[in-house]
């Protein structure tokens, strides 16, 4: 094999000298690392570890490879969101397990809760570094978690903590991805079946394991890039805090302070007959934005709510999901 510089210097003798000699310093001084993917493009963080941060959640983490931070989210599945912040995304995933939401919030912190379990000890991550930024402005990347058990999306699924929806790739090692959907659809029906998870919340199931031990897909890489090939996003200004998160009790405790806002399900409030206290309870609507809006009813329906001053388009759509 003939060494880059060589081929570079017979590029650039045709170059004025001072240009070719520049160019050629720059590319021999230039580390060229042709192991930092496998032939498929995963790149393979291994002795990986969970980072603690407010922002995790079941199928989106910060960790840590080495002395560097990332975020990432979970390819082909999707976990419940732990907040209200996003309020038609709340409304579509307790649809989806036929619930409420505040009950699709506590399915979402019990997520979370196996997610950190589960990331307890190091782990594997493939990831192409695709953006999964959604609604976070830190880089975020789609990945495939490898715990010790096999894949994280698959245990969540299989425990009605998350339902087979997102982002899709062909994992590491398989051919297409329709193995892998079928797979994870079979866990969901699985989980329903069995009533558990988001499925049982009403049962009073939310915490309940899988019945039955299955077997969870172990994705390999055709090879492994060297640690230093690994792409760089942030780095830590100290070293990663211990794992100490509480527990899904004390999760659930907090969040009912944090959040009593969510006594109010999204869609059930009536307009013209809600208390001053329901409506305080709108992510978003204060004092002041609760006398407007008591002061101008009656309204023909909550669609009226933009003729409130200082409810522009943004307020609007924000709160409009609370109304019937």
């Amino acid at each position: 094999m003939i060494p880059v510089c060589t081929l570079a210097a017979r590029q650039f003798t045709q170059l004025p000298q001072k240009i070719g000699l520049l160019a050629l310093a720059i590319l021999c001084a230039a580390p060229v690392d042709l192991g930092a993917r496998d032939s498929k493009g995963w790149i393979v963080l291994q002795n990986c570890r969970l980072i603690r941060n407010p922002a995790n959640d079941g199928d989106s983490f910060h960790a840590s490879a080495g002395a560097r931070e990332y975020i990432f989210r979970l390819y082909m599945v999707d976990a419940p969101e732990t907040d209200a912040m996003n309020p038609a995304r709340l409304v579509e995933q307790a649809k989806y397990f036929a619930i409420t939401v505040p009950q699709a919030i506590e399915t979402g912190l019990a997520a979370k809760e196996f997610t950190r379990t589960k990331l307890s000890e190091p782990f594997t991550v493939f990831t192409r570094m695709s953006d999964a930024m959604g609604r976070s402005k830190l880089e975020r990347f789609y990945a495939f978690v490898q715990t010790k058990e096999g894949d994280l999306g698959e245990q969540l699924v299989r425990n009605g903590l998350a339902r087979n929806y997102g982002f899709k790739a062909v994992p590491p090692g398989l051919k297409n991805s329709r193995l892998e959907l079928e797979k994870l659809q079979q866990f969901e029906d699985d989980a329903r079946g069995e009533n558990i998870g988001g499925w049982g919340v009403n049962a009073g199931r939310l915490n309940l394991h899988a019945q039955k031990p299955d077997s969870f897909s172990v994705f390999v890489a055709e090879k492994t890039p060297p640690a230093h090939a690994f792409p760089q996003t942030f780095h830590r200004t100290s070293a990663p805090s211990p794992l100490s998160l509480p527990t899904l009790t004390a999760v659930s405790s907090q969040a009912k302070k944090s959040h009593a806002k969510e006594n109010s399900e999204l869609g059930g409030i009536e307009i013209n007959t809600a208390t001053e206290k329901e409506l305080r309870m709108i992510p978003g609507v204060g004092p002041v934005m609760t006398a407007r809006i008591i002061a101008a009813r009656p309204f023909r329906s909550a669609d009226d709510l933009k003729k409130v001053t200082g409810i522009g388009d943004k307020k609007y759509a924000k709160i409009r999901p609370y109304f019937q």
